[in-house]
């Protein structure tokens, strides 16, 4: 590989898994705050590619707005669900543990919508990554049905958090949708991922206005939130909050920019094997670094989740077969 591509690598580690660090920071604080922590990547991301991609609006426009749509609407459902299921009792780790599970939506979405046909490799591959989502939300539910105890409020929790894993596995499967449409659009335009990644963080925008109290409300808190003072700044304090949430929307735009780069340098099977590794080392720093609660099963479902991952890819087997051609 060239020194590029591992400079985006290191990128892809630094930029994703500091998302992930400064995203389980703030949801701690307050749990509501996905509509906030959603808006203003939207709104950052925009603004860059208003600047970079569409030059102040003079680039011209390779994707019709009307073939953007569908595309537009998918990206912020998933967007919002994905951000918002915290507020609904579900944890970080369960949550990067779903997330992980993109390729079961996608083998789903592939036979039905695009016909393909898997390798047996592929299935078994599947199979593994189902079993360990299912034993990883199984004792993480049998986690939240403890932390309730004996309150009148567990069947109230335990429907809200079911609600939330819901809506985790809803916006895996429009997710995936979203990939075989956006892989339709490249088809009939060529690749224009940087004008689509502008675009499905623009046109959004409005929608938010009908999330502006909930919004509003958790900009307040941010506001109201620990003073945090910088150092070497002559005591400037900043809300804590708020410092969180900017080094949130920094580093997403980091790994998004980071992962699509590196798409251009490396094979799509080096790509998986990149995003699968930082996934989870994500996983293992948020579970040292935040003490979050993991037990020998979620252990379990994590390494069948990772394994069938690589295993569907067939990365290694694939790395085998280089070495013997050179």
């Amino acid at each position: 590989m060239k020194g590029r591509a591992y400079l985006a690598i290191g990128s892809v580690f630094l930029g994703c898994c500091g998302a992930v660090v400064f995203l389980e920071s703030l949801v701690k604080l307050d749990p509501g705050a996905g509509n906030l922590i959603t808006a203003a990547q939207f709104a950052f991301i925009a603004l860059e590619g208003f600047i970079f991609t569409a030059k102040f609006g003079w680039a011209k426009r390779v994707v019709s707005l009307r073939d953007y749509a569908l595309l537009v609407a998918m990206f912020f459902l998933t967007s919002v669900c994905n951000n918002y299921v915290f507020h609904l009792n579900v944890g970080m780790t369960l949550h990067m543990i779903i997330r992980g599970g993109s390729l079961i939506s996608n083998m789903c979405l592939g036979i039905l919508v695009l016909k393909r046909r898997y390798q047996p490799r592929q299935y078994v591959a599947v199979v593994m990554i189902t079993i360990g989502i299912f034993i990883c939300t199984y004792f993480s539910s049998r986690q939240v049905e403890v932390a309730a105890g004996e309150d009148l409020l567990t069947a109230a929790a335990m429907f809200w958090w079911f609600v939330g894993v819901f809506l985790l596995v809803l916006a895996l499967f429009i997710s995936s949708y979203m990939g075989i449409t956006q892989e339709l659009l490249y088809r009939k335009h060529g690749k224009c991922a940087r004008e689509a990644l502008f675009y499905t963080h623009l046109l959004p925008l409005p929608a938010f206005l009908c999330l502006h109290d909930n919004i509003r409300s958790h900009w307040n808190l941010a506001l109201a939130s620990e003073p945090y003072t910088l150092p070497g700044l002559g005591g400037v304090a900043v809300p804590l909050l708020l410092l969180y949430l900017l080094g949130n929307v920094l580093m997403q735009h980091l790994c998004i920019s980071s992962v699509y780069y590196l798409t251009t340098e490396c094979s799509s099977l080096t790509v998986t094997f990149i995003l699968t590794l930082r996934k989870f080392v994500s996983l293992v720093f948020s579970i040292i670094y935040f003490r979050n609660p993991f037990t020998l099963y979620h252990w379990l479902g994590t390494v069948l989740v990772f394994a069938g991952t690589l295993l569907f890819a067939d990365v290694f087997g694939s790395k085998r077969k280089t070495v013997k051609t050179h």
